[in-house]
């Protein structure tokens, strides 16, 4: 399995428009963060966890050239916002592009994007989906890999994590139960995001995720979901336990 961080930064990105904040003036490559997300592959699948405004840019980037799917974590902007743009890949494939989901999240991308959710009198521009809903608390397949979801909430907003064999992705978590974490055990490699140093309503701060890695005990974890409050990539990463890493744009990892 390869996973591609395609994006790393919180909602606004990393440089924030407008901003002097001296992280997001910073010339370091590793400063500068797209919206979060990551594009997997493993076997003959290529899937990728949220699509959020710089989706086209990171594609374009990452060289993705076959989309079997998108897994939804929770409808906010910066997860969802790009989906207009699996254009190519509909156009290319030829058919629906299925997109995972609480039912919940599929009514509300099936309200702001309708056009591509429409079945009839479609315009010929737009891109087909194939929702499938995901059920808290019950695995689904992809081919013959089954995707465990992981519940936990971002302040009041439900949202889904995935594990996928021994790799676990989470993003935008605040709480999450035991029964969920228990989930978790076992796997190689965790992401979770960690946002800044001070606490957040609804986001791991730093020490969170980091006592929330301590629980989980992955043998290696990577940080995501990132603001420029945080600090600069390479003072952070060496203040880190050597089985954690801030995770960056278009960093590719092998499990």
């Amino acid at each position: 399995m390869q996973v591609y961080f395609l994006g790393t930064g919180t909602s606004q990105g990393i440089p924030v428009i407008g901003s002097q904040h001296s992280v997001c003036k910073s010339n370091d490559t590793k400063d500068k963060r797209l919206r979060v997300a990551v594009w997997i592959t493993w076997e003959n699948h290529s899937i990728v966890v949220d699509c959020g405004p710089d989706f086209r840019q990171q594609m374009l980037n990452c060289g993705c050239t076959q989309l079997d799917g998108i897994l939804f974590t929770h409808e906010h902007a910066d997860h969802t916002a790009g989906l207009d743009d699996i254009r190519p890949f509909f156009f290319k494939q030829g058919s629906p592009i299925p997109v995972y989901g609480h039912q919940r999240v599929l009514q509300n991308l099936s309200k702001r994007f309708d056009y591509i959710f429409e079945n009839e009198n479609k315009y010929p521009g737009a891109p087909s989906v194939h929702p499938i809903e995901i059920i808290n608390g019950q695995s689904f397949m992809i081919g013959t890999t089954p995707v465990i979801p992981i519940n936990v909430h971002h302040g009041h907003v439900q949202v889904f994590g995935f594990r996928i064999q021994d790799f676990a992705y989470l993003t935008d978590v605040k709480t999450i139960q035991d029964e969920e974490i228990q989930k978790l055990k076992g796997v190689k490699v965790l992401v979770v995001n960690a946002l800044r140093e001070e606490s957040h309503h609804s986001h791991f701060n730093l020490q969170e995720a980091l006592d929330f890695i301590n629980l989980v005990q992955p043998e290696t974890a990577y940080l995501t979901h990132i603001s420029h409050l945080l600090g600069f990539h390479e003072e952070v990463q060496q203040r880190l336990p050597k089985n954690v890493y801030l995770a960056y744009d278009n960093l590719k990892i092998t499990i």
